[in-house]
């Protein structure tokens, strides 16, 4: 196992805190307490909790940019790339549950970089898209709204990270064949 930095310590148990108590609600003396620090300890490490705020969501939301555009490029057809998608989130849902909480819930918070945020989230999204668009067009996929289908689908992926914590038996790949098996074939012709 790979030891971690005291950095990625606190990164990570930032995300808990923030993820149970709410990115508002959390002080870098409630950080320092869970680490078992004094708080002037913590800023040898991190500068302030919005530096933590925009480690954990940016990384992640580059996470999901880089993935989707991987699986976009491939030589895979449309169900296919859906396939991966719901596979990319799984995997990233299943490696940091209380980092996509604050992807999810925390995003409006991010100072400096919420523009470039935005931009990551809307590329992904318009990508998305273009996976069901082209899925349509090539008659894999329902001639229905795509925007509908895309709604829909993240609204089940986005909320991973609420459900996964409560499997402790949870096994990654039958997740996200099981997700794929129940979100595809309803559109699938």
């Amino acid at each position: 196992m790979i030891q971690q930095t005291r950095k990625e310590e606190i990164i990570k148990t930032a995300a808990k805190l923030f993820k149970e108590k709410g990115y508002s609600a959390v002080t870098m003396r409630d950080l320092a307490t869970a680490m078992g620090m004094k708080a002037a300890s913590l800023y040898n490490h991190i500068s302030s909790k919005q530096e933590i705020l925009k480690i954990i969501i940016i990384s992640i939301a580059e996470d999901f940019t880089q993935g989707i555009d991987v699986i976009y490029n491939s030589e895979s057809n449309n169900l296919g790339k859906l396939s991966q998608v719901i596979e990319l989130h799984v995997k990233i849902a299943t490696n940091n549950t209380y980092g996509m909480a604050s992807l999810n819930n925390d995003w409006m918070h991010l100072e400096g970089q919420l523009d470039y945020y935005l931009s990551l989230r809307n590329k992904y999204e318009a990508t998305f898209l273009n996976i069901i668009k082209e899925g349509i067009a090539s008659s894999e996929i329902k001639a229905v709204n795509p925007e509908i289908i895309m709604f829909t689908m993240l609204s089940t992926l986005r909320s991973l990270f609420l459900w996964i914590p409560k499997k402790e038996d949870l096994n990654a790949n039958d997740l996200a064949n099981s997700l794929s098996r129940i979100l595809i074939q309803g559109i699938n012709k």
